[in-house]
């Protein structure tokens, strides 16, 4: 039986803080945000895939803390499907950035401050 995961309390559950997006918003983000807390550090926006998840509901965006080894993420239960709103809830200093044209990519520099850079088409 799989084991459901204690997410963890950010102070923001609840909140509706991604107002007026009218496009999908489903997204996959690493265990390493919604579990052990720990701020987005890298994002990219991919082309959804075909399948049965994320049919008019993915969004494309991937959100990892940006310490996780290859061996982690290639791991399904290391993250899970969420909506836009509730990672925003984890980190606010998404919000700017989600409206980026697919095949975009982010990393937060040493000041905290997110960076466009480019698209690592291996990761995809």
């Amino acid at each position: 039986m799989k084991q459901k995961k204690q997410l963890f309390k950010n102070g923001r559950e609840g909140q509706i803080l991604l107002k007026d997006w009218n496009t999908a918003n489903g997204c996959i983000a690493s265990d390493r945000i919604t579990v052990d807390g720990l701020p987005v550090g890298y994002m990219y926006r991919e082309k959804p895939d075909e399948g049965a998840w994320n049919e008019g509901y993915d969004s494309g965006w991937r959100f990892m803390a940006g310490d996780e080894s290859d061996e982690y993420l290639q791991t399904a239960e290391n993250s899970g499907v969420y909506t836009l709103n509730t990672i925003c809830q984890y980190d606010p200093d998404i919000i700017p950035l989600l409206h980026a044209p697919y095949e975009t990519a982010y990393i937060r520099d040493e000041n905290g401050v997110f960076q466009e850079i480019p698209l690592d088409p291996l990761e995809e």
